[in-house]
């Protein structure tokens, strides 16, 4: 399969880097069929879960993956007697594609899926590996083609790749690692009643929606989906491209803004609305894949907890 960026939206989008809010078509709430939830990212101790509730969350991301099903039942406790919830886990990184790391990273997962269980999550957050070191194209020189049956890329940008060739051996290498591994996560994601949600974030794996969305599909399992990060991959492709081709398979998602420079190569994370993430378009994307759930706040460190609400609440109203 060929994947190619949608230039016109591509560029769309590099227009409106400029402007503090994109200029997209608001969503009348009524003509929304979803519901959405707020949460940030944190340890759930009271001090936070009490600060969090006043300012209009609902609740947790935690960050807390080494609790024990025990710490994460009292947790659990403590969050649900004030009307918040631990909706799911960070674990992040793993290095499924290092022999070296992977016994032991499949071990903290699977403790960490037990942690998930004691908070009530439903979901885990991992990253399953990520390359670098290597030449690679830029975000916007990438033009993709890969086997649908195993996943490896044939080639990554137009023309001549073999200076790329060790960039494609090692995603071909990670594909299959990280296959391997998280097949062996399956049992205890079954057992606890968690799903592994993937994330791609920037490790230069799965750069674009239809190789992602091929990698989740390929372990044919409830228990593998996907957490998307909306700004992680603004460079790459705009969101609603990925949200469109993951599909079903979003089980979370993360909040988070890129503005892009006005020439569409590249640009910096910012503020959520701040940047040139379409909100209203993203909205009607969410809703039109029937996504009830989490809208977890990643980053936006310069504004105030009410602040961060407030734009969640125009995110959720399609404005």
């Amino acid at each position: 399969m060929r994947y190619d960026i949608n230039r016109r939206d591509f560029l769309a989008a590099s227009a409106a880097a400029g402007t503090s809010l994109w200029a997209g078509k608001r969503v009348r709430a009524a003509e929304l069929k979803t519901t959405l939830h707020k949460a940030l990212i944190g340890k759930p101790t009271e001090k936070t879960l009490r600060s969090w509730k006043a300012a209009g969350f609902e609740g947790i991301e935690s960050n807390h993956r080494n609790a024990t099903p025990q710490e994460a039942a009292a947790a659990r406790k403590l969050a649900e007697g004030l009307g918040m919830r631990v909706h799911s886990v960070l674990y992040g990184w793993a290095n499924f594609n290092k022999p070296e790391n992977v016994a032991g990273d499949i071990a903290g997962v699977e403790a960490a899926l037990r942690a998930c269980q004691g908070y009530g999550a439903d979901a885990l957050l991992l990253v399953p590996c990520k390359i670098g070191g290597m030449a690679m194209p830029e975000p916007w020189e990438f033009d993709i083609e890969f086997d649908e049956k195993t996943g490896h890329i044939k080639r990554v940008a137009t023309g001549d790749n073999s200076k790329y060739q060790d960039y494609i051996d090692a995603h071909n290498h990670a594909v299959d690692s990280s296959r391997e591994a998280v097949k062996k996560l399956i049992p205890t994601a079954e057992k606890t009643g968690v799903v592994i949600a993937l994330e791609n974030v920037w490790n230069n794996l799965w750069v674009k929606p239809a190789i992602f969305q091929n990698f989740i599909a390929s372990f044919d399992s409830p228990w593998v989906q996907c957490y998307f990060d909306i700004g992680n991959h603004v460079k790459y492709a705009p969101p609603q491209q990925w949200i469109r081709t993951l599909g079903k398979q979003i089980v979370k998602c993360h909040v988070k803004d890129f503005k892009l420079n006005d020439n569409g190569q590249g640009g910096r994370f910012v503020n959520i609305r701040d940047g040139s993430v379409d909100w209203p378009l993203v909205r009607r994307e969410l809703d039109k894949i029937g996504y009830n759930g989490w809208m977890t706040i990643e980053g936006s460190g310069g504004l105030s907890l009410e602040e961060k609400s407030r734009r969640l609440d125009l995110i959720h109203a399609g404005e």
